[in-house]
């Protein structure tokens, strides 16, 4: 199996849709409708309702869109990651992971503002994997701020990112005050357009809904999501003590990526602390950039036979916390 998700061959895209449907099977045998606790933005809520009068809360209807934009998610992670060069050659590793690895926690693949800010910080990832190459970033700052603020209108916290932006922009460039600030001016711009918008139609009572947040230190007990969590944290660490064999062998712009890939996953998992109710469902913003060092420990591991050892492990516990635990 990671012999063939080892291959850049594009046909390898039709084995990972397979894959996505027997990984997530039980998600369909047993779907969810869309979540809903009292943390989401304003435009997740106003989205939410229109999809409801269309379909109802078709429980089948959100967990297939769930899954479909997973694995879209999956591809768009694979060429960002192919076209840059992170890895030594073309591979589906890191979009298996992030599959894989979704498939843990039952909650990771209920349709929630998390998915939908997914796919919008992997656009964010890509701007800023582009950073170091270009002789002036502040359009691109401006737009990733802009990208930000609108995935703060599906979920508040998620503003939380804006240290990602900055963190990233000193990572990858030298120091501009300028980017800093046009950025942050992005991340604003959606909030005030949307207001513009919410007080020209005389809706001015729906403004306060748009600061969502609060802030949570949670005890968690679900041994399930303890699991995920140990898994994750274990592929990580491993994922990253691998990348350092060949990290001063790379080139300047790969090894800034993988930095900035660190940051985004250390503030993924520090945004659902911020829910005005936890979640751990929220996690499933960290399991996107630590898919990227669960691909680089299937990648490392030159003996197809280990590999794939290592991944019907944690392909048999995604089985039994799905089927056989309660």
């Amino acid at each position: 199996m990671i012999r063939f998700f080892r291959s850049g061959n594009p046909l390898t895209v039709l084995l990972l849709f397979i894959y996505t449907l027997l990984i997530k099977f039980y998600y369909l045998l047993h779907p969810s409708s869309f979540q809903a606790d009292g943390s989401e933005g304003l435009v997740y809520n106003l989205l939410t309702t229109w999809l409801e009068g269309l379909v109802g809360k078709s429980p089948l209807f959100f967990t297939t869109i769930a899954l479909l934009m997973q694995f879209l998610q999956a591809l768009l992670l694979t060429r960002i990651i192919n076209n840059h060069r992170l890895f030594p050659k073309d591979n589906y590793l890191p979009a298996m992971s992030f599959l894989l690895f979704t498939s843990l926690l039952e909650a990771w693949n209920v349709f929630s503002p998390a998915l939908i800010l997914n796919t919008i910080m992997l656009w964010i990832f890509s701007s800023i994997a582009d950073l170091y190459m270009r002789p002036s970033a502040r359009d691109v700052a401006f737009n990733m701020g802009f990208a930000l603020g609108i995935g703060g209108l599906f979920y508040f916290p998620a503003i939380i990112f804006a240290a990602l932006l900055l963190i990233s922009l000193l990572i990858m460039r030298s120091f501009r005050l300028a980017e800093w600030i046009i950025g942050l001016l992005g991340l604003i711009c959606p909030f005030y357009l949307l207001g513009t918008w919410l007080f020209l139609t005389d809706r001015w009572e729906m403004v306060p809904q748009l600061p969502v947040i609060g802030f949570n230190l949670p005890v968690i007990t679900d041994y399930k999501v303890w699991g995920a969590l140990i898994v994750s944290l274990l592929f990580f660490v491993i994922g990253w003590l691998l990348l350092q064999r060949n990290y001063s062998k790379m080139l300047i712009q790969g090894r800034k990526i993988w930095a900035t890939v660190v940051v985004h996953a250390v503030v993924a998992v520090l945004v659902p602390f911020f829910s005005v109710h936890f979640s751990a469902g929220y996690w499933v913003l960290a399991v996107l950039p630590v898919s990227l060092f669960a691909g680089n420990v299937f990648w490392s591991i030159s003996n197809n036979t280990f590999a794939n050892a290592i991944h019907v492990i944690v392909l048999a516990y995604v089985i039994v916390m799905q089927y056989f635990s309660h």
